[in-house]
């Protein structure tokens, strides 16, 4: 077992544009800023990815140092770094244009990583996706593997495009984390609760819903209830980055409990009870809320989720 956590997908540069105020550019992307999560809250973590070798790449590989993320060899080996413009409303809310390509540069050992984490366009854009399918097929036999469709309309087509791909990796993964968003575009007009259950039952042992400031459900394999996990109130400064983090939080929590990071891992998830995973759960919630505090894709510390904790014991 080895306790390195790879993910796999976009590193870009977001240009933030907001009403009455100057473009602003900040280092991100899904698998980016999930890599930077768990790098702060203290895991080791790599990211494999594809960006330029321009001003805006370096910036990145700059960024990616500072927080501690190994940067897999060939990660830089794109014509030019990918733009995302998020267009940020007067509530915090972004939505996203993007000016990219995606591909997976050419990989040989996986045998450091205990644990995948991918998701976002990176696993439904061509000709990248089909890299990222072929990853998660040779590192499961070793590792355990999370996913997030994270879906961003603007890249992946129509539902019914993109469904076959996003189920297929639903069915590769340990744990899947959606948004309602997510859901609501991928299967409309459908209750959440229905969805995640289809979900699970197609091989996950985990399944979790974000629903903003109504929290977030959680459903496991090895329990019929599902649960529901209040979010924490805290002064919005953004929502950038909100659900990157509550999955940096949750892979970390669950990192640590030892429900993954290799199969042994997997089998101990499939078998968890509620008591068991909570604790990743309120970790996943607390590193979300400081993060939406906070303008941008802010990474918390294990020093601020035990501040958090210290001031409410229920968050144990």
């Amino acid at each position: 077992m080895t306790d390195r956590t790879l993910c796999l997908g976009e590193a870009l540069v977001d240009v933030v544009l907001r009403d009455g105020a100057e473009p602003s550019e900040h280092v991100g992307g899904s698998l980016f800023n999930v890599a930077c999560g768990l790098a702060s809250l203290g895991d080791p973590t790599s990211i494999l990815s594809w960006w330029g070798r321009d001003v805006r790449g370096h910036r990145i590989a700059e960024t990616a140092a500072r927080a501690g993320v190994d940067v897999v060899p060939g990660s830089d080996g794109a014509a030019n770094t990918p733009l995302a413009y998020a267009h940020v409303d007067a509530e915090g809310r972004a939505t996203y244009e993007f000016d990219l390509t995606w591909e997976v540069p050419p990989t040989s050992s996986l045998e450091r990583y205990g644990h995948l984490h991918t998701g976002s366009f990176a696993a439904t854009l061509a000709p990248g996706s089909d890299g990222v399918a072929d990853v998660v097929r040779r590192i499961r036999d070793h590792a355990t593997v999370s996913y997030d469709p994270n879906i961003r309309p603007a890249l992946m087509g129509t539902p019914a495009e993109v469904l076959p791909r996003v189920m297929e990796m639903i069915a590769q993964a340990d744990v899947v984390k959606a948004s309602d968003e997510d859901i609501a575009w991928l299967h409309p007009d459908e209750p959440v609760e229905d969805v995640m259950r289809r979900w699970i039952a197609a091989g996950p042992a985990m399944v979790v819903l974000t629903r903003g400031p109504w929290g977030a459900y959680a459903l496991l394999a090895g329990n019929r209830d599902m649960l529901h996990v209040d979010q924490l109130t805290v002064e919005v400064g953004d929502t950038v980055g909100a659900g990157d983090s509550f999955m940096a939080g949750l892979v970390s929590g669950l990192l640590d409990a030892g429900y993954l990071g290799s199969r042994y891992a997997a089998r101990r998830l499939r078998a968890a009870q509620w008591s068991d995973v909570q604790p990743a759960l309120h970790r996943a919630v607390i590193t979300s809320a400081l993060t939406v505090s906070r303008a941008g894709a802010y990474a918390p510390s294990m020093d601020e989720v035990h501040a958090v904790r210290a001031q409410d014991p229920t968050l144990r």
